[in-house]
């Protein structure tokens, strides 16, 4: 495997990432912008109409009878949340020309239909194709309406509203319902103009061999855009509340959720990581032996780590009638890392379970990409082998060190309504 970045412009990252292994090419471009209530459902429709039509493919019926015909060829788009930013992508995926069977470049239509996409839309007169805009905004709708329908990931939203309130990670990536409804196919062009020429930019190319002439028609394509330098804060750590704040809500739930947020003003990544797993990323950690099957106060209890705001949050389902044993019990393993109460096997079965994640990274084009994202945004560029033995070099003393720089936060409690008599 090999793998260079190179700038193709400001702000404008390309990387290219050769595996001799797959049969196809993968492209990820990635726009980064700050996470802002007012513009995230315009930005999420504005990034998601690239890929439902274009000024050359008018609907996606077209666009899709085109993909179709390039060996199954796959092109879409979407948006997320990395703490204070809105990470928004288009992405697209073909079959490597060597494979063709009539010997047709594959990769150079390929590039002709994303840079269409993206650089020349169905648009005119300053807004996106109605037909085209309605399709897309009633599917974000949909997204934001099956996420407050997961109760397990919506208590964990909500939770993140009260713990970062004031703060861009406070909403979400694809704003709300309401926002969502009013976006126009005017606004919506506008946000998508606004992040062509102001977010920074990301591209990932994965492939089996080197193909210089991806890299030059994207620079191309950007070099003719008019573009701004503007730079978004990949590691914003939230301010840790004097006191936790507690907050409940209640939804027609059969079974309660309650949601701890911790915040530490450490930067010790790995330890923090290495703390996590033990404590509740695995069927062996803390949370899961103790709080789940010894004591059966829950039915699921995790914890998982928002290092770019310096969080950690524990997530469970429970009976209402448990919670507050359930809390004590969570707080009360925390407390047993924080004295050094872990054995060397639960230490060394925290590391297999990393190890297994990170051996898994290569397996598929889009890991590679979502590994080296990762590694840009925390500015240390390095292999999942150079990443384990910086996991393997923590000690015990480090693991117990971030336990106590955590700090409790916020208490969220998504109750199922109590029946009156």
């Amino acid at each position: 495997m090999k793998y260079n970045r190179t700038e193709l412009g400001d702000n404008i990252g390309f990387s290219a990432i050769i595996d001799d292994k797959f049969k196809t090419n993968s492209l990820l471009i990635r726009f980064i912008t700050g996470l802002d209530s007012k513009n995230a459902a315009d930005n999420a429709v504005g990034i998601g109409i690239l890929t439902n039509s274009s000024s050359e493919y008018k609907t996606l019926a077209q666009l899709n009878e085109k993909l179709s015909s390039l060996y199954g060829a796959s092109l879409s788009s979407g948006a997320r949340k990395r703490g204070d930013i809105q990470v928004l992508h288009v992405s697209s995926s073909w079959i490597n020309n060597k494979y063709a069977i009539d010997g047709e470049d594959i990769t150079s239509e390929m590039l002709g239909i994303i840079c269409g996409c993206i650089f020349s839309p169905n648009a005119s007169e300053g807004s996106f194709d109605n037909e085209s805009f309605r399709i897309v905004q009633k599917e974000l709708i949909d997204k934001i309406e099956a996420e407050i329908n997961n109760k397990r990931g919506y208590a964990l939203s909500r939770a993140a509203e009260f713990a970062f309130s004031g703060e861009p990670a406070e909403n979400s990536c694809y704003g709300t319902k309401e926002t969502a409804g009013k976006v126009t196919a005017q606004s919506a062009y506008q946000a998508y103009k606004n992040i062509l020429e102001n977010a920074q930019v990301e591209i990932f190319y994965v492939a089996p061999e080197e193909n210089p002439a991806v890299e030059q028609r994207l620079k191309n394509e950007f070099s003719a855009i008019s573009r701004s330098h503007s730079s978004v804060k990949f590691y914003a750590p939230s301010k840790i509340k004097e006191e936790a704040l507690r907050i409940s809500e209640e939804f027609d739930v059969r079974q309660s959720k309650m949601v701890l947020v911790f915040k530490t003003e450490s930067d010790d990544c790995h330890a923090i990581r290495l703390l996590s797993t033990i404590f509740g990323e695995t069927p062996v950690s803390k949370l899961f032996m103790n709080v789940r099957e010894k004591m059966s106060l829950c039915y699921y209890c995790a914890s998982r780590v928002l290092f770019a705001k310096g969080s950690l949050s524990v997530d469970c389902g429970v009976e209402r009638d448990n919670i507050e044993k359930a809390e004590k019990e969570i707080l009360h393993q925390l407390d047993e890392i924080r004295s050094g109460n872990f054995s060397d096997e639960e230490l060394s079965s925290a590391l297999m379970s990393i190890d297994n994640t990170l051996t898994a990274v290569g397996d598929t084009p889009s890991s590679y990409s979502s590994w080296y994202f990762e590694r840009f945004c925390e500015n240390n560029i390095v292999t999942p082998e150079q990443q384990f033995e910086a996991y393997k070099a923590v000690t015990r003393e480090r693991i117990i060190n971030a336990a106590k720089s955590l700090s409790l936060d916020t208490v969220y409690l998504m109750l199922n309504k109590e029946v009156q008599n």
